[in-house]
């Protein structure tokens, strides 16, 4: 089985109650609501991650003012006779950031098609990836490890931001 690593960089804006969302494709075509970010290129500073792709993906420049946390996900990909499976785990680096510059722009010819500003009320209510509602969850707890806790120590999500 082969292995790969994938290393992102994510910003939260949220200014005024709403956040900063780009859409992109699923793997089977449905568009979802994704925070801005990305992967990082090899040899770049994941703080120069997220600044570069919050402005290919939305247009505007950011000002990083924190590190919120990371998230681990690890799934084994590709299980078909032509392609021997990937076990793939990603590492997301999420930072909050300020906008500081630029003006807002779909990104053209890229992975996401377009960026918008949504209502922290309304998030529950889009098709979105898992990773928002984990971004929301450090934006909201700030835990000082960077890490959110499961079981019984984990404080569940409000009503306004639960996805289940």
């Amino acid at each position: 089985m082969r292995e790969k690593l994938r290393v992102a960089a994510y910003a939260v804006c949220v200014r005024d109650g709403q956040i900063l969302l780009a859409r992109s494709p699923a793997p089977d075509g449905t568009p979802e609501w994704v925070l801005p970010g990305g992967g990082m290129e090899h040899g770049e500073d994941p703080y120069d991650t997220v600044r570069r792709e919050v402005t290919e993906e939305t247009g505007y420049r950011i000002t990083v003012t924190g590190l919120l946390g990371m998230d681990s996900a690890r799934h084994v990909l590709g299980r078909r006779r032509l392609r021997p499976p990937t076990d793939h785990q990603g590492l997301r680096i999420i930072y909050e950031g300020e906008i500081a510059g630029g003006e807002l722009r779909n990104e053209v010819g890229g992975s996401t098609d377009l960026a918008a500003w949504h209502d922290l009320t309304a998030v529950p209510g889009l098709t979105r990836i898992r990773l928002v509602d984990i971004a929301l969850r450090l934006w909201r707890e700030r835990p000082t490890d960077g890490r959110l806790h499961t079981g019984p120590e984990a404080r569940p999500l409000p009503p306004q931001m639960n996805t289940e």
